[in-house]
């Protein structure tokens, strides 16, 4: 099995954050690489990837099933956790994870299934809550959740959970932000607070960003 990527791996980078795109998305998808390329001027190393083969996009397009197949999703990003882990970029744990909409459930599901190896999580926009029971319980590394103010359903979800979270956790939320983050300045929030968290977890100096409520 081939799954199309992007790897950027700066020289000196404390780390690879590994990107988990939402339902009906892809590696190309405008709003991760705008973050990803923030994080890569910051020195860290970025993997966006399609978690689907093309013969699978191909048949998702026409049935929208595999998007939503969260299980299948998690397994293949959890394969990619350890892929990274074996090279020499993600080395010491310092492996993050962006999920973004419906691939949060699946980087929360990767997350507490290899902890010694997931150093951070950070979700935008995201359905962590579909990544099933007792998940979240099991989720021990350092999680970020990013939620618009007008996103008011996946916000509303999202405080739900936040505790359930065990590791060290907070809820961030932009003002005037809906569920893509297509406002102006918006998206430029969610670059600032993914950089400190990763930053922070992934081995930098940056403090992570206090809980908003």
């Amino acid at each position: 099995m081939e799954l199309d990527g992007d790897l950027a791996a700066p020289a000196g980078g404390r780390g690879v954050v590994l990107f988990a795109h939402g339902s009906g998305s892809s590696r190309l998808s405008p709003r991760n690489r705008r973050v990803a390329a923030a994080l890569q001027s910051l020195g860290t190393g970025t993997l966006l990837i399609d978690l689907l083969t093309r013969d699978e996009e191909a048949v998702d397009q026409r049935t929208g099933e595999l998007r939503f197949d969260i299980g299948l999703l998690a397994r293949r990003l959890g394969g990619i956790v350890e892929w990274l882990a074996a090279r020499q970029e993600g080395r010491g744990g310092a492996i993050g994870i962006f999920g973004a909409s419906t691939g949060a459930a699946a980087a929360a599901i990767a997350a507490a299934a290899h902890p010694d190896l997931v150093a951070a999580v950070v979700s935008r926009g995201g359905r962590i809550d579909l990544a099933g029971d007792g998940v979240l319980e099991r989720l021990r590394v350092p999680t970020l959740l990013i939620v618009g103010d007008r996103d008011v359903q996946v916000l509303r979800l999202n405080e739900a959970v936040l505790g359930r979270i065990r590791g060290v956790r907070a809820l961030a939320i932009v003002p005037g932000a809906s569920h893509l983050f297509e406002e102006p300045g918006t998206l430029d929030e969610v670059v600032r607070l993914a950089g400190m968290w990763f930053g922070q977890y992934l081995g930098g100096r940056s403090r992570a960003p206090e809980s908003q409520s």
